[in-house]
């Protein structure tokens, strides 16, 4: 992951000015180790921070158009780009990187060519012929993306909060699936599929095409020049696009920086669930595992750099945040920039245990509607947040839009839990992969059921938190909360710990600006203890 800063229209174009947003820009360098540039035009700044993964030699950002009167400061990755360069025959590619396409996309579509573009993004571009801009954030929101109005009129852009929340008189988390255009001064969702009104669907399950429209998701996401890797937990997901990946990178035959075995990363307390079924999955597939151990003081010693780094409060988030931080530190190690990862599953296929208690298939499927819409405040924030603070890229096969909408097409009542059908939680993706002849997981594998990141790492990792929370929050604490935070109020005094490190690390950040947890329709509170 890269990170991207842009501040257009400041009142301000002193020296001194270029220095402040060079400083904030810095801010982000733990996104993108590997450069930094910076792009003046009279009134405007694009700043970027490079993780190079494609093209490391000329991929160097702000990218250009031809006569570079159109620049773009890029996070993220565009995975249909030499099918996009090949329609664009009269435009002439400075470099290898694969999010150059976009400068050239707009020169050639002007603002229309949002849907073109395959991949996960967040980017902002300035037309220097008539000083207009656009920024966009990719479908899901799997980039993240923040704006923010300054008092001089200025508007910013930034991948975190933390660029732009001391300069910026008020901001707010970028939508995802959406464009701002400084044409109108207004944001427009160009992200707009059949399952986004959540009518439901009737199309009979097709286990083949499920299957096939997966294992495309996961292969395009290899698409890269530098070593990476999947992380591995065990359960379902992670284990599918492990299997689906290794099979590719065998039958290609070292397409692989390293090689044509596949790596896998896990991390747990010693003894933990998913160590032992990790290692399980790892052995199976034959790949070439690593497996790290943390301790619970470990964990919680490094809290409050994870709540710097993934930018929330929220309980469950972090719990499953600071393993994702501590894992992906040793994962950079190790010279790996790029992993696979599971997130998203869950939410499509409702294979969280509340799902059970869906009284019709509507219901179902309304709820999983909600859940995707809500993944870029969770499980994305944590998936990219957790491993960009040690500068590697996280991609999320499971959250391919064409995955989505065949996935998101199925009649509902085919992803209901029915015991009586022999059908638990995430079967129509059991059993799409469930190949007799040409096993891609053991069948128990396959059928597992659902561990929870923080839970899955080792039981006693929650139980130290608490503990550790009750050490440092009295009840009289929690007695005043309400007076303390009038905005969302933390209910426990795990959730106040967080909420007094959040406030410690960023102290200008006004109250009522940051995302509060979620609940679904049906009551259940999909965010445990918070």
């Amino acid at each position: 992951m890269c990170g991207i800063l842009a501040v257009l229209g400041v009142a301000d174009v002193s020296l001194a000015k270029r220095a402040r947003i060079i400083e904030l820009s810095r801010r982000l360098r733990h996104r993108g180790p590997d450069w930094s540039g910076l792009h003046c035009h009279q009134d405007c700044y694009l700043a970027h921070q490079r993780l190079a993964i494609v093209d490391p030699t000329s991929g160097d950002q702000p990218l250009y158009n031809e006569d570079k009167s159109i620049v773009v400061t890029v996070n993220g990755e565009i995975y249909n780009h030499e099918e996009l360069k090949a329609k664009l025959t009269n435009h002439q590619f400075q470099t290898g990187s694969d999010c150059e396409v976009i400068a050239h996309l707009y020169e050639e579509y002007g603002e229309e060519f949002m849907d073109m573009l395959d991949g996960m993004f967040s980017f902002v571009l300035l037309d220097t012929r008539d000083k207009t801009f656009i920024a966009a954030r990719d479908a899901i929101g799997i980039c993240p993306l923040y704006m923010g109005w300054g008092l001089d009129g200025s508007v910013w852009f930034s991948s975190e909060m933390k660029a732009l929340s001391d300069d910026c008189e008020r901001f707010i988390t970028f939508p995802p699936g959406h464009l701002y255009s400084s044409k109108t001064g207004a944001l427009r969702r160009w992200y707009n599929p059949p399952w986004f009104s959540e009518s439901i669907p009737s199309t009979p399950y097709n286990a083949l095409l499920l299957r096939e429209m997966f294992e495309k998701s996961v292969i395009k996401r290899l698409m890269s020049d530098v070593p990476f890797g999947v992380l591995l937990s065990g359960g379902l997901d992670s284990s599918l696009v492990a299997s689906v990946a290794s099979r590719h990178l065998e039958e290609t035959k070292g397409a692989s920086p390293w090689g044509n075995k596949l790596h896998t990363f896990c991390i747990g307390l010693k003894g933990s669930p998913d160590l032992k079924a990790a290692r399980e999955v790892a052995d199976y597939l034959n790949t070439v595992h690593h497996e790290f151990h943390f301790t619970v003081q470990e964990g919680i010693d490094a809290l409050e750099e994870v709540i710097y780094h993934i930018e929330t409060y929220d309980v469950t988030t972090i719990r499953a945040s600071t393993p994702m931080f501590l894992m992906s530190r040793k994962i950079k190690s190790l010279g790996v920039k790029m992993v696979l990862s599971g997130e998203g599953s869950d939410e499509i296929f409702g294979g969280y245990l509340y799902f059970h208690k869906a009284p019709n298939k509507k219901e179902f499927h309304e709820e999983t509607c909600r859940k995707i819409k809500a993944l870029h405040l969770y499980d994305c924030l944590r998936a990219n947040k957790a491993t960009s603070a040690w500068g590697v890229e996280a991609r999320v096969p499971f959250l391919d839009k064409s995955f989505i909408n065949v996935a998101m097409d199925i009649d509902p009542e085919w992803k209901m839990i029915r015991r009586d059908l022999g059908r638990i939680e995430k079967w129509v993706i059991r059993n799409a992969f469930d190949d007799e002849k040409r096993p891609y997981l053991p069948k128990h594998i396959l059928y597992r059921q659902k561990e929870q990141f923080s839970d899955g790492v080792g039981y006693s990792w929650i139980d130290g938190l608490k503990d550790h929370a009750s050490q440092h929050v009295s009840d009289s604490m929690m007695m005043n909360a309400c007076f303390v935070y009038p905005e969302n109020t933390p209910t426990t005094k795990e959730g106040y710990y967080y909420r007094m490190i959040f406030e410690k690390v960023f102290p200008k950040v006004s109250r009522g600006k940051v995302n509060c947890p979620w609940r679904s329709k049906c009551g259940m509170q999909h965010r445990q203890s918070c």
